[in-house]
């Protein structure tokens, strides 16, 4: 496995003078090769040959000023150049600015800034075997250059393809809902589940220099095939809920009501009208329903 090797570059600016003085003389030699055809030509007449080593001179400081022009590299914040001379890694440069180096050095550019990867609707079974579609976000950045480089062959996708196995990998660990005790849950933990998802994402992508910073889901329902039933489900749960809440209330109103009228001796009532009171009450207040309340003209026992 590659590592990564800071290495330095040096200052832009500090190396221009040097490139101008460099097209200076290039203008010189030219100059000077000018001088020399015209005094040949003068001195020894037409057809004279000029002295060739200015024009020699000239050429070869050219050549070597527009070769030094490809050392010139800018780097922005949070961007990095991974340095290759002839196939063999040389390091990777992090300072930011107008920079130069050998120009025989191959300069990839690597960003360092963090990254959003939306994942696509994925359709897996969860712990107990239903359908479920989820889906999820990723935050990641290149932490280590030269493995995501070349340890593996597009690093980009290499985060896209693992994060889809974790995906599916984690969401079928855990049931949807109802987990048996303090079991977590897809819809019922998600924090869990994405620290879960996280977790294991970053042993993947480890080997490829990445690092992840976040996950969530943004997605998470029943597949369609089951989603109708399901929702069934769900409603007869919440009214059983919602009854047993209904009938716990009933019955302390009107063990409340029971217990009222026999301390303070409103009226003495026997077992059988007890029972018929007990009944009309929990009817009243259980029924979905407004009562419509039976005047009594009589008394309770006739």
């Amino acid at each position: 496995m590659n590592r990564e090797k800071v290495v330095g570059a040096w200052n832009g600016w500090l190396v221009l003078p040097l490139t101008i003085l460099l097209g200076a003389a290039t203008i010189a030699l030219e100059v000077e090769f000018i001088r020399s055809a015209v005094h040949a030509s003068e001195v020894r007449g037409p057809g004279a040959l000029p002295n060739f080593w200015w024009l020699g001179d000239g050429l070869v400081v050219l050549a070597i000023t527009v070769f030094s022009c490809f050392g010139y590299f800018t780097l922005q914040p949070n961007e990095a150049r991974v340095l290759i001379l002839f196939g063999a890694y040389r390091g990777t440069v992090r300072t930011s600015g107008w920079r130069w180096t050998n120009p025989l050095n191959t300069k990839l550019r690597v960003s360092l800034r963090l990254r959003n990867l939306q994942g696509e609707r994925l359709k897996v079974n969860d712990k107990r075997g239903n359908p479920v579609e989820v889906a999820t976000i990723v935050i990641w950045r290149v932490a280590d250059t030269a493995l995501a480089v070349f340890d593996v062959q597009q690093y980009e996708e290499f985060v896209k393809l693992q994060t889809e196995s974790a995906l599916r990998h984690v969401a079928s660990s855990y049931p949807y809902d109802h987990g048996e005790g303090a079991e977590i849950t897809l819809r019922a933990g998600m924090d869990e589940v994405a620290s879960a998802l996280q977790k294991e994402l970053q042993q993947c992508v480890a080997r490829a220099g990445v690092t992840i910073e976040q996950t969530r889901l943004t997605h998470l329902a029943y597949a369609p095939e089951i989603a109708g039933v399901m929702l069934r489900r769900q409603q007869a749960e919440a009214i059983i809920d919602a009854r047993q809440k209904i009938v716990h209330g009933a019955v302390s109103m009107v063990q409340m009501a029971l217990k009222d009228l026999t301390e303070n001796k409103v009226l003495e009532l026997d077992e059988e009208r007890k029972a018929t009171m007990v009944s009309n009450l929990l009817v009243v207040l259980c029924g979905e329903r407004e009562a419509q309340p039976v005047i009594n003209a009589g008394t309770l026992y006739t």
